[in-house]
């Protein structure tokens, strides 16, 4: 999987890659994240990106040449798909991600201050994402949050790919609760049916655990789990 990304402070998609798991998955190759600026593209002698609304407004607004010219100098895979990231796109969830991860390549293009000129819209035709409703300073944490959870979904970024299997809102529930030692902390005990080996009944305890769980914190991802 290629991610590559359309920012103006490529720093801050950098700096996420050089931890954890994420430092793993690029070092053993399974993913790459590459960054390209439009201020390296920009016609202006100042490397001006961005000027004011036509209209009148508050703010500044991204020009369309130095983000179209950036996006083009991209090379594109047969299987690939742009995203823009920005409070009117779709809600992101775990079925797009999952949709995601069958892709050769995710170009995301990350706004900054008032957001897009639109024929930068109207011009690259991007699927536009959100991932929830408020408004950050720039798309590079949204940006991070799509390659960090579609890098899950990819063969070799965790330990096991059962992992993500387990993980909340793959079938539809939050992840049933998990413990580990010691059995006993500050007098809270671990389940005994955890401890008895019987899989199937550690199966239908997580299961219960699930549904409760859903029911009391995400009554909405209930109502859709139980139709």
């Amino acid at each position: 999987m290629r991610f590559d990304v359309l920012t103006l402070f490529p720093e801050l998609i950098r700096s996420h890659l050089d931890f954890s798991i994420m430092r793993r998955a690029t070092e053993e190759g399974v993913i790459s994240v590459n960054t390209i600026n439009p201020r390296d593209y920009t016609l202006d002698k100042h490397k001006k990106v961005d000027d004011t609304p036509y209209g009148g407004g508050a703010g500044m607004v991204l020009m369309p040449q130095p983000y179209i010219d950036a996006y083009e100098a991209v090379e594109k895979k047969e299987h690939s798909i742009t995203l823009m990231m920005t409070p009117q796109g779709e809600p992101f969830t775990d079925k797009i991600s999952n949709e995601l991860a069958s892709y050769e390549q995710i170009v995301i293009l990350c706004g900054h201050y008032e957001g897009f000129d639109e024929r930068i819209r109207e011009i690259i035709k991007p699927r536009e994402i959100s991932i929830g409703d408020f408004v950050l300073t720039g798309g590079e944490l949204p940006a991070l949050c799509i390659i960090d959870s579609v890098s899950r979904k990819i063969e070799g970024t965790l330990g096991k790919i059962e992992s993500a299997h387990d993980d909340s809102f793959s079938d539809g529930l939050l992840e049933y609760p998990q413990y580990t030692k010691p059995r006993n902390f500050r007098g809270y005990e671990v389940p005994e049916v955890l401890l008895n080996g019987n899989h199937k009944l550690i199966d239908e305890y997580r299961m219960e655990q699930k549904i409760a769980r859903t029911k009391s914190k995400r009554p909405d991802l209930w109502k859709k789990f139980s139709k």
